[in-house]
């Protein structure tokens, strides 16, 4: 499999994990989850980064340009 489609995928992943933690810190902020926030503000910038990640790689991938394999 190219790597640049090794790149879509985990662009895609990615992005549904973003997806995942924004549920998460929506689910802590109503109450229906424990936690604090603490909590809140370690998802909301491990989002930042994941989600930025997504978008990195989904780029890369557009263009066809190959960075897990550079050296």
């Amino acid at each position: 499999m190219p790597s640049v489609n090794v790149q879509a995928l985990l662009s895609i992943g990615l992005f549904l994990l973003a997806l995942l933690l924004a549920r998460s810190v929506n689910n802590i902020n109503r109450g229906i989850w424990p936690g604090g926030p603490v909590w809140v503000f370690y998802l909301r910038v491990l989002l930042g980064f994941v989600f930025t990640a997504s978008i990195a790689f989904a780029f890369y991938a557009f263009a066809g340009i190959d960075i897990l394999g550079r050296r």
